[in-house]
């Protein structure tokens, strides 16, 4: 009975880690949201690292996140190295492509809970009295996060991040 409780349970795992393998091999997140604000408003938030604890979820919800500058100032080759002890992990960001009032493309290189490089984007399109901001992620789905996919919906996990995130940053350009 035992041996037979047993067999079946290292089945059970082999099948969720063979059906974890079956998931794609790239991710993409993304969301978006109106601001009352223009784009050149805006602009700066994101755009300017030094700015992001007043927007960035992972600043605002874990008190222990420390943040070191480095690089341009803003814009294309500004840097930030972060270090938290919540879910914040810890990695490097960069900003790697800037247009004026229109996008910025950041590269964030992990290092915990697990290595990982992923692309976030911005991008910042006007309409009339307000400016439609989409922020979007994608990356390689590493073997964890496919893992992770089976008994969690990434997707909707890392969209909350990400509409909290433009919550944060509707507040601060519409002040």
């Amino acid at each position: 009975m035992i041996l037979k409780i047993v067999v079946a349970i290292i089945v059970l795992l082999a099948a969720i880690l063979l059906f974890a393998a079956t998931k794609p091999n790239t991710f993409r997140i993304q969301r978006s949201l109106a601001i009352q604000a223009p784009p050149e408003k805006i602009f700066p938030l994101i755009n300017d690292l030094h700015n992001w604890p007043q927007w960035a979820p992972q600043d605002r919800e874990d008190s222990t996140i420390k943040r070191t500058f480095s690089g341009a100032e803003s814009g294309v080759g500004a840097m930030s190295d972060w270090s938290g002890t919540g879910q914040t992990g810890a990695g490097r960001m960069e900003i790697t492509e800037s247009t004026a009032s229109k996008s910025v493309t950041v590269d964030v290189d992990w290092r915990r809970p697990f290595a990982a490089h992923n692309i976030n984007e911005f991008t910042l399109e006007p309409d009339r009295t307000s400016t439609k901001v989409t922020w979007s992620m994608h990356g390689p789905n590493l073997y964890m996060m496919k893992l992770m996919s089976v008994f969690t919906n990434m997707d909707r996990m890392m969209g909350q991040h990400f509409e909290s995130g433009l919550e944060n940053l509707k507040q601060a350009a519409e002040r």
